[in-house]
């Protein structure tokens, strides 16, 4: 049915165009044509039947690596009798580096894509670049002018989408395109060949996602993720900085043609059945759960599979709505022609934990006996539990429980789920925390942290919130899983899950004793964020968090860290790494993650080189070759692991952080494996500019 809206967004399109920043483009890219309009008229469902997807083979054509999002390689030139031999095949930086009021606020994540001779990437400020993918030379560049101010949590960006136009001509300009979402809210699409703006793609290669959404607050709105690409049609959603408002801007997600930019649906989850704009002067529903990591497409179905946040206030949840509760952290399969929700699965019931689904899904085949397969999906959960479902329907594949949850001690025990559902096939999450498990370097701040743990409300896992002390939750809001996602080797039938290890130690602040603290939602706060604790965004999500409009605002002491040593209160490992046998969800293999070399008391590095497992951020790449490869943790270090053993067997020290996720591709014959190093400020990791390629010696 043809959207009567799309008419109006075509025409807010060009008359937004005004309020856009301007693009700033190497001297070697001219600049584009002036843009035609985009069509009134809605597609042509016919023309987006499902489309061949791009093989992997010598590629990274998905920020996943293929299109079912496995980060599996078949390339297996490199393998572990011969990865020692591993050199730096090139360095390149991107000089996308933090200043002024950028400072504390990086953390690129950046994961790029290798087209044919090229990689193309997006630096922490949404630069795109384009580099050889043999000699690291640039190819060019496109700067589209983001300001620090727009930054959010972290200036960050995981990846881009590259996109071929059936309809267009082989030497049409953009006939592939390379499309990003940015930190201030745009999409912007440019020539894979030149890095030129798409013309024929919004306004001068843009689209403006703040309409709709109401207010421009810089740094509440904003895109960190790549967006997803099904049938020609751009699917994203948009990451809204956590716990300031009840009142934050929509969780909307929104498809749009991958050729024209114009808009052609949008799932309101306040809006059942609408799948339009909102009307004249209204904005889409405000403070519903967002998506803000990657979604995954199934061309073949013509769905895209959305992991789904929480509520903008996190940790309370009375002033919800139904709709809310219904399809927060969940996965939620869209059609993607339509924007109308087809299944959903909810892996928590009315979520106060910040639980959000932040992992990637991915599609494979899994073994239902007899040499028989089903198309299902994978996904994985903070709260550590892998599920199976059904990728037509959401059934569970594999076996799901119920666990009693517990009330006692909550501001809101009317308000919980009794119970919460859990996988019974496989999980990452450890055993209860008892008061043994606590740590320290001495006898002192073991102690310490004793004393702690008998204060604080704690009663296992779903501990609900509470305001009257400290509660533990654990695991901590990082996982599980978190962006990262899993890595699956469909041929040996092997799930890599790398995993945090953590609580978090947390406390409901009565509204009298925020505002004494000046605790105000970034609506609120002057320009440069003056004026109240919180102003600092550099620190960890949930430090003084307003969650104005709620009774209670929030702090959490991620990662729960003493006091005076500032290392975590229970021992290690912090986080670590597993083999999971896809056939019957057992534990192949299991170790630590991270050495010690860069942490110790008082954020002094001890430099031991001794595997206590650190707290990790990034996933992995699997190679056909029977290695992982993996940097995510603290210590700056670029592994190889033995699939089959877990044993690393490569490792070299990284100049800033590996808190992203490494790829492998193949030129004239050579593998290679990639990986950004940027660093990240909350994991307290070097910022950097770097990407590093290897590969073998001729």
């Amino acid at each position: 049915m043809q959207n009567p809206l799309i008419s109006a967004s075509a025409i807010a399109i060009l008359t937004a165009s005004a309020a856009l920043p301007a693009f700033s483009q190497s001297p070697a890219a001219p600049a584009a044509d002036p843009a035609p309009a985009p069509d009134a008229a809605a597609p042509n469902q016919a023309d987006r039947a499902p489309r061949p997807q791009p093989e992997i083979g010598a590629d990274w054509p998905f920020w996943g690596g293929d299109a079912q999002a496995t980060r599996f390689t078949p390339l297996d030139q490199i393998t572990r009798d011969n990865v020692d031999r591993l050199e730096r095949a090139f360095v390149y930086r991107t000089g996308d580096m933090p200043t002024g009021s950028a400072e504390g606020k990086y953390a690129a994540e950046t994961t790029p894509l290798k087209i044919g001779g090229q990689l193309v990437m997006c630096s922490a400020k949404n630069i795109l670049i384009s580099i050889d993918a043999a000699t690291g030379e640039e190819n060019w560049r496109f700067d589209p002018q983001v300001s620090n101010d727009a930054i959010p949590y972290s200036a960050s960006c995981r990846g881009v989408s590259v996109y071929t136009a059936p309809e267009l001509p082989d030497d049409a300009q953009c006939k592939t395109r390379v499309i990003e979402g940015t930190i201030d809210a745009r999409l912007i699409a440019v020539d894979l060949r030149t890095g030129q703006p798409c013309g024929d793609f919004g306004q001068n290669g843009q689209v403006d996602l703040w309409e709709g959404i109401g207010e421009k607050v810089p740094g509440w709105y904003a895109v960190t993720a790549p967006p997803t690409i099904v049938r020609g049609v751009v699917v994203t959603g948009a990451q809204v900085k956590d716990g300031q408002a009840e009142d934050a801007p929509s969780g909307v997600i929104r498809g749009y043609d991958a050729v024209t930019g114009a808009f052609l649906w949008a799932w309101d989850l306040g809006r059942p059945g609408e799948y339009g704009q909102p009307p004249a002067g209204e904005t889409y529903t405000r403070g519903t759960p967002n998506m803000w990591t990657t979604a995954t497409a199934d061309e073949d179905l013509g769905l895209v599979y959305l992991p789904m946040g929480n509520s903008s206030v996190d940790y309370y949840g009375s002033n919800r709505s139904d709709l809310e509760n219904q399809w927060a952290t969940s996965l939620v399969a869209l059609d993607a022609l339509t924007g109308e929700p087809r299944w959903s699965f909810q892996t928590v019931r009315k979520d106060v934990w910040d639980y959000d689904l932040g992992s990637q899904a991915t599609l494979l085949d899994f073994p239902t006996g007899e040499g028989q397969t089903t198309p299902a999906i994978l996904l994985p959960s903070k709260q550590g539990d892998i599920y199976i479902l059904d990728r037509a329907t959401g059934e569970p594949l594999t076996s799901v429980g119920e666990i009693a949850a517990p009330d006692t001690g909550s501001v809101e025990p009317d308000f919980l789920s009794p119970t919460q559902p859990t996988s019974e096939w496989h999980t990452l999450r450890k055993d209860n925390l008892v008061e043994k498990d606590m740590w320290g370097f001495t006898p002192i701040d073991q102690l310490w942290c004793r004393i702690q743990f008998r204060r604080a409300h704690y009663v296992g896992f779903y501990t609900p919130p509470s305001a009257d002390r400290r509660w533990i939750q654990y695991p901590g809001y990082n996982g599980g899983s978190d962006w990262g996602s899993v890595a699956v080797d469909t041929r040996r039938g092997i799930i890599v899950a790398n995993y945090n290890d953590v609580p978090n130690y947390n406390r409901l602040i009565p509204r009298e004793e925020a505002d004494e603290r000046g605790l105000r939602p970034i609506n609120e706060l002057p320009p440069g964020g003056e004026g109240g604790e919180n102003a600092d965004v550099g620190g960890a999500e949930g430090a003084g968090d307003p969650q104005a409009g709620a009774p209670y605002a929030i702090d959490v002491n991620a990662g729960w860290r003493n006091d005076v040593t500032g290392v975590p209160c229970t021992r290690p490992p912090y986080g670590g790494i597993r083999a999971i046998d896809l056939n019957t969800g057992e534990t192949l293999w299991d170790t630590p993650i991270g050495t010690a070399r860069r942490n110790g008391p008082f954020g002094i590095p001890s430099m031991l080189p001794i595997k206590i497992g650190t707290p990790n951020n990034g996933g992995s790449v699997v190679t056909a070759g029977g290695l992982v490869f993996i940097a995510a943790a603290t210590d700056n270090l670029f592994r190889a692991i033995d699939i089959e053993t877990g044993e690393t067997v490569w490792q070299d020290v990284l100049p800033a952080g590996g808190q992203a996720n490494p790829i492998s591709y193949e030129v004239d014959g050579r593998q290679y494996v990639l990986i950004a190093a940027t660093g990240h400020h909350f994991m307290e990791t070097p910022i950097g500019d770097y990407i590093i390629a290897y590969r073998l010696p001729e």
